[in-house]
């Protein structure tokens, strides 16, 4: 290309930069949709709607909002006022369906899951500005204590603050020796523009010893100087400088004081061959938006698993409420025997030793109940702490928590085939949709760590000009006609004497930079190969490593998957075979008391085989208490190992994480006592109706 149609169209491009800098600046940040990671699992990646971090604060109508902090509220820490609907003379009645509420509402482990969503909303405005992301804690929350959560090697509590970097972290290992290649790749530079100024005023002073000059040289010089860089996403980088200066001298040999300086180059870089294209360039911008579906599904998981805890503490709370029963009623029966011995004994039927071994029986069962009481005692300390975020209330920390939902046994158990159930699992564990999404954000790091084993080659051109102004230096003037080095109206070649210099404004100054005055001008090619590349070569196949690691990873969680269901379905059917032993079991002791109280009227039967049935009528009801809270256990983690615990308890997650409930969760497979007292509260005609008012969360 000819080198005036080069300049020309360098020329017509700069102009063009300088008019359209700020709207190239907006529109280059417009991101592609990233892919999708496939998936059928829609429910369990669907948004939740909290508040929005990715939209950055606009310099519009503050021009220095940007600049500011924002604040965020303390956190919440006072209860919701649906609690306060179910506390009726110092106890606390409560259904499973209620517990469940109170919880996604108050619950701990729930509200610091919830701030992990915006966590990794600004994970995608920190990559929409070209810098690096943090990574996104999906870890669970679960430091409630008591309950538990199922599975098989499952462990109940994870890291505090859910901070256990998972598949979407690009955090470090053990104590920060390991990390992962997930976001390695060329550097990238800012997609946010910067402008960067310098004002500065220079006073310089400086004697002199020539005869030539000014026995003290001063100058004075004013610099003005701006600068705009800006990174885009296709591999492009755009620097624009622009600098002034305004110098004053009493120097003989400057012609020009004050003196007007000013210069600009418009340099454009393009990426060649690393760094080229949107792969290498948008991948923390693709990784952040994989990690934020991420945090929704871990947000998810995390509801789920709470779920599953708040009603293994509710189940363990009615073993224990019933367990207190069953115990007492032993004790009773115990006291009533030895009454009865004791007026034997006075009347020489019985013989003393009776009496004894009624008062053992007694003690036993007294410290039965001693024991059963304060079981009681912890799981409603358990069971309040779990469904409020403080027990500092005294009338809440006091109360009594009366279970008011019992277990519902199905008279036939509906038999479902295991595959189906497998099937469903697949679809919607969100451990499998957590695992997807980290092998798409592994394959978008890929993408750019195969770009950084490429050597670097960069096309730039620049475009830019100078300009000189200002007005003749009056020390440089002659004093007379015979003044050697000097300006003069009419100068004399042989004594290098020059003409005066015309005044030049600073418009004309500025002028002298586009009109192809001074132009400088250019293109060329910069190429940086890295012998051996040794650090690249590991890094690149380190990543196909843990990528064909994650793949592996996810056929192992789809095999723990079908595992995790056949034994929730087999703890099922094994809990319900306990169940209708237990039952028979308790049937048979009632009838064996009933005869062996008859022969104890009649004289054929001693207190201690009395005593013995009794026992064993109370550790048959117990028995039988178990194995019904064993089996709605059971049905509880078979509704957790195949996905579908907040579907079929319509429990909503957008409640969840607004951390306000307007629709009820309906638990299936239970069913109100029928032994409760009349101050049981009646139960709201409408979710809406029962929500409490909007807390501020995060």
């Amino acid at each position: 290309m000819p080198l005036p149609r080069l300049a020309s169209t360098l020329q017509l491009a700069t102009r063009l930069i300088f008019c359209g800098s700020l709207a190239i600046s907006c529109w280059g940040q417009d991101v592609p949709s990233a892919p999708t990671p496939q998936t059928s699992a829609a429910a369990e990646t669907e948004r939740v709607g909290t508040l929005n971090y990715t939209k950055p604060v606009s310099h519009f109508p503050n021009p220095i909002a940007p600049y500011q902090p924002r604040h965020l509220p303390p956190p919440n820490l006072s209860n919701t006022g649906r609690i306060d609907q179910f506390l009726r003379d110092g106890k606390l009645y409560l259904a499973l369906d209620d517990a469940i509420a109170l919880a996604l509402e108050n619950n701990l482990d729930i509200a610091i899951a919830r701030y992990t969503l915006n966590i990794a909303d600004t994970d995608i405005l920190r990559a929409r500005s070209g810098a690096g992301i943090l990574g996104t804690p999906v870890g669970l929350v679960l430091n409630t204590p008591g309950g538990g959560v199922g599975g098989i090697g499952a462990q109940s509590g994870a890291a505090t603050g859910g901070t256990s970097l998972g598949a979407g972290g690009l955090g470090a290992g053990t104590n920060g020796l390991v990390s992962s290649t997930l976001g390695f790749g060329p550097l990238i530079g800012s997609f946010d523009p910067v402008l960067t100024g310098t004002l500065q005023e220079d006073h310089f002073s400086q004697k002199s010893s020539s005869s030539f000059s000014v026995p003290l040289l001063i100058q004075n010089t004013g610099t003005v100087d701006f600068a705009y860089n800006q990174a885009f996403q296709w591999g492009t980088n755009l620097s624009v400088g622009f600098n002034n200066t305004r110098a004053t001298t009493n120097s003989i040999f400057t012609s020009l004081s004050p003196q007007l300086n000013s210069n600009f180059r418009a340099t454009v870089t393009q990426h060649l061959l690393q760094g080229l294209g949107f792969a290498p360039n948008q991948r923390f911008i693709r990784i952040a938006k994989n990690n934020r579906e991420l945090s929704d599904v871990a947000f998810r998981l995390q509801v789920t698993d709470s779920v599953d805890q708040i009603e293994n503490i509710y189940w363990d709370l009615v073993f224990a409420y019933e367990n207190v029963r069953v115990q007492n009623e032993s004790l009773a029966f115990a006291q009533k025997t030895l009454s009865d011995t004791k007026k034997q004994v006075e009347i020489g039927s019985l013989a003393p030793i009776e009496v004894v071994r009624a008062q053992s029986t007694v003690a036993t069962d007294q410290q039965a109940v001693t024991k059963a009481q304060t079981d009681l005692q912890l799981q409603q300390l358990l069971m309040k702490n779990a469904i409020s975020r403080s027990l500092k209330d005294p009338t809440l920390a006091t109360a009594e928590v009366i279970p008011t939902s019992t277990m519902d046994v199905p008279a036939q158990e509906p038999i479902v085939p295991a595959e189906d159930l497998i099937n469903e699992s697949l679809r919607h564990r969100p451990e499998l949709v957590e695992s997807r999404i980290d092998l798409n954000s592994r394959e978008l790091s890929n993408k750019a760590v195969r770009s950084s084993l490429l050597p670097t080659l960069d096309l730039f051109a620049y475009y830019g000009g100078s300009g000189l102004g200002g007005a003749q230096n009056a020390a440089a003037l002659c004093a007379s006609p015979s003044q050697p080095f000097c300006a003069t109206a009419n100068p004399d070649p042989t004594l290098s004497q020059s003409p005066i210099s015309p005044t030049t404004g600073y418009g004309s100054t500025l002028n002298q930079l586009v009109n192809s005055t001074a132009p400088d001008k250019g293109i060329g090619l910069q190429l940086n190969i890295p012998l051996r590349n040794r650090a690249a070569q590991a890094v690149q196949i380190r990543s196909e490593l843990e990528f064909r690691q994650a793949q592996l990873r996810l056929q192992q969680i789809e095999n723990q998957v079908a595992v995790e269901v056949r034994n929730a379905q087999f703890a099922v059917q094994q809990n319900r075979a306990s169940v209708d032993s237990a039952r028979a079991a308790v049937e048979l002791g009632r009838q064996s008391l009933d005869a062996e109280q008859k022969k104890y009227q009649f004289g054929t039967s001693t207190t201690t085989l009395v005593l013995q049935n009794q026992s064993q009528l109370a550790t048959a009801e117990s028995t039988l208490v178990n194995a019904m809270v064993a089996y709605e256990k059971s049905k509880v983690e078979l509704d957790r190992a195949t996905g579908q615990l907040l579907d079929h308890y319509g429990v909503s997650i957008e409640d969840a994480a607004r951390g306000q409930v307007t629709r009820q969760p309906k638990v299936p497979y239970v069913a109100p006592r029928k032994d409760l007292p009349s101050t049981t509260p009646s139960q709201p005609s409408s979710p809406e109706a029962s929500a409490p008012q909007s807390q501020p969360q995060p």
